[in-house]
């Protein structure tokens, strides 16, 4: 009776028994790492010989997963084919069949070990030369077995064949928390679309979304509450400011891919784990400064940098100026700077801004007042609400950074935010952010079609790397490759009439020289 009831209560909870796999033991998760990593359950180093002359290497420089992959099929690379580890293709009746025709028997435990450590298979046939030989203990030589009688069903946290389990961090309070909402509505609107769809390869999505909170540690203990609670798969579209020291390092340590408009705000976020749709304000300000030095001619100076007074901001103010002096401005100066009590440097012929929508209409206003209208410039998501606001003299000498112009919208693109926008009851505003989490959605849906029905962490990271000039109807196409998680390394360059509010584009979208 007692089972019938726990049965009926999975049903009814939405659980099938074959979705839930069950954890790893002790013996299995150490040989998991031992799979992976080429590390030892005690600790010590383990050791492999390699090629003819049984060259002595660490085996954490070459781990199993290296060549077979973390789910045990292998991929052809370099001309050589590493099979199938699953247990049950390596224990079939029928025996098996390598590439140059050479048959051999089914493995036992016993030959797998033989395999590994010594290079020869069951039909007692060399191994090819460049798999390893490892130096195991018999603990280890278990353990490692155990693990491989389990990797075909060891999958990734977050992932059903049912469903996929994505989170994110959104402030639902504090100076945020607008911004918040917005990309809260637009992820749900497209999770109900791509569910009503059908799903991505029959998995249903699910969305987690937790408040960061106030500070680092709020937020810290957020993300450490989608990673090790909820158990998420994939990481989309956070803001979450307070984390940038941190959340390129907890990602990697996870193995959490994340897709999202990290850089928009300021902060750099380097890792192999983070893809971008957008450009960051770094390549923003770069964009203009390039606009400012070949069409306005103003490196001469004096220039001014402002900047908001916080880590982001100071950051992407430092770089600007590296960048401007090394091409060639001069007087060129950076300073923090509060509107509310600050006084500004007058004198400058041109004043690149990076701060808050509020900020800059003041700036602007001081500087009228002290009889100032040098060319200002400033990235669009952090200013454009404040626009209305500008002093008419500032008419075509504010010029702003778009990361896409209603150019780029392609009739399928707009109708689908169109639609987005109307059943979530949003209009345009944040309309970057908007666009950011529209396309970070887009890049994981085709990420994960990609990376097929037996879909990993590490699959998706794969696929995503491997886009180029995806097309997401709303911007201009984005790439990514081995060395770049950037999708779009440039802007659109916009100058302003205030007295009639029009915009007029006066450089296109051109991605930007890499910059160290």
């Amino acid at each position: 009776m007692k089972t019938a009831l726990v049965l009926g209560l999975l049903l009814l909870g939405g659980f099938s028994l074959t979705a839930q796999a069950l954890p790893l033991n002790a013996s299995e998760s150490a040989g998991k790492r031992l799979y992976r990593e080429g590390v030892s359950s005690t600790g010590e180093p383990i050791m492999a010989r390699v090629g003819a002359a049984d060259m002595v290497l660490p085996a954490t420089s070459l781990p199993c997963a290296n060549c077979h992959g973390a789910d045990g099929l292998g991929r052809p690379e370099g001309g050589v084919r590493p099979p199938d580890l699953s247990w049950s293709r390596l224990t079939s009746r029928h025996g098996q069949q390598q590439i140059n025709g050479r048959s051999y028997p089914a493995y036992s435990e016993g030959a797998l070990a033989r395999a590994i450590q010594e290079g020869r298979d069951p039909g007692s046939n060399r191994l090819d030369p460049s798999m390893p030989r490892f130096v195991l203990s018999m603990n280890d030589q278990r353990n490692l077995t155990a693990y491989l009688k389990r990797l075909a069903d060891d999958r990734d946290p977050g992932l059903t064949p049912d469903s996929l389990h994505l989170g994110t961090l959104l402030p639902g309070s504090g100076p945020l928390r607008e911004e918040g909402a917005t990309i809260a509505a637009v992820l749900r609107g497209c999770v109900a679309r791509i569910n009503e769809a059908g799903g991505i390869h029959g998995r249903q999505l699910r969305l987690t979304i937790v408040d960061p909170g106030p500070d680092r540690d709020s937020a810290e203990a957020a993300l450490d509450y989608l990673i090790e609670q909820e158990q998420v798969f994939a990481l989309i579209a956070p803001l979450a400011p307070a984390l940038d020291p941190d959340l390129a390092p907890r990602l990697e340590e996870a193995g959490i891919p994340l897709i999202g408009p990290l850089s928009l705000q300021g902060s750099v976020q380097a890792s192999p784990q983070i893809f971008e749709p957008l450009p960051g304000l770094r390549e923003q300000m770069i964009a203009l400064a390039d606009y400012a030095g070949s069409s306005l001619r103003v490196l001469q100076g004096p220039t001014l940098i402002t900047f908001a007074d916080e880590p982001g901001q100071r950051l992407a103010a430092q770089n600007l100026r590296q960048y401007l002096e090394e091409h060639g401005w001069q007087k060129v100066r950076q300073q923090a700077y509060d509107p509310a009590r600050d006084e500004l440097p007058l004198g400058s012929r041109s004043v690149f801004y990076l701060g808050s929508s509020s900020g800059f209409s003041q700036l602007a206003e001081r500087l009228r007042t002290a009889g100032q209208v040098p060319y200002l410039f400033a990235a669009s998501n952090q200013v454009a609400g404040d626009l209305l606001q500008m002093p008419s003299d500032f008419s075509r000498r504010v010029f702003l950074a778009y990361p896409f112009v209603p150019s780029d919208w392609t009739l399928a693109g707009r109708e689908a935010l169109t639609r987005l926008r109307e059943h979530q009851g949003l209009g345009g505003q944040h309309a970057v952010l908007q666009v950011g989490a529209f396309s970070s959605m887009m890049l994981l849906s085709e990420g994960m079609k990609q990376a097929g029905r037996d879909a990993s962490r590490e699959k998706l990271v794969t696929a995503l790397e491997g886009l180029h000039d995806f097309d997401t109807g709303l911007t201009p196409l984005i790439s990514f490759g081995p060395g770049r998680r950037l999708g779009l390394s440039g802007a659109h360059i916009v100058t302003v009439d205030l007295p009639d509010q029009r915009f007029y584009l006066v450089a296109p979208y051109k991605p930007i020289a890499a910059m160290p």
